[in-house]
């Protein structure tokens, strides 16, 4: 659960840009794991919406950097980076669970938003 966490639940950071790509990053990861099979898009469109609540970033080309390791199926947030499969394998897991557990872990958090 320590990759899911860093995404749905990451901890207060730094600074806003850092949290903007890590959000980017989080959206590039749910396409991937929509793209693979694993999710349905639900997670995605709820993932949009979060990220439309939050400012844009002073640093663009780290927010697409992020983005694009996410739609590779690597986690970025906070300078660290891991393959999708390298994380789920730490977890005893594969990647389709692992996207699975980020994609129902997004929804619930896109619950709380207005329609």
């Amino acid at each position: 659960m320590i990759a899911t966490s860093a995404f749905a639940q990451a901890p207060a950071m730094p600074d806003m840009d850092e949290a903007v790509a890590a959000a980017n990053n989080q959206l590039g990861v749910l396409e991937y794991c929509a793209a693979e099979g694993h999710i349905e898009s639900t997670a995605v469109e709820v993932q949009e919406r979060l990220l439309q609540v939050l400012p844009p970033a002073s640093d663009p080309t780290a927010v697409e950097a992020a983005y694009a390791a996410g739609k590779e199926g690597t986690i970025a947030v906070s300078g660290t980076e891991m393959s999708l499969a390298d994380a789920a394998t730490g977890q005893g897991t594969d990647v389709a669970a692992l996207c699975q557990q980020l994609g129902s872990m997004v929804e619930q958090a896109g619950a709380s938003l207005p329609n």
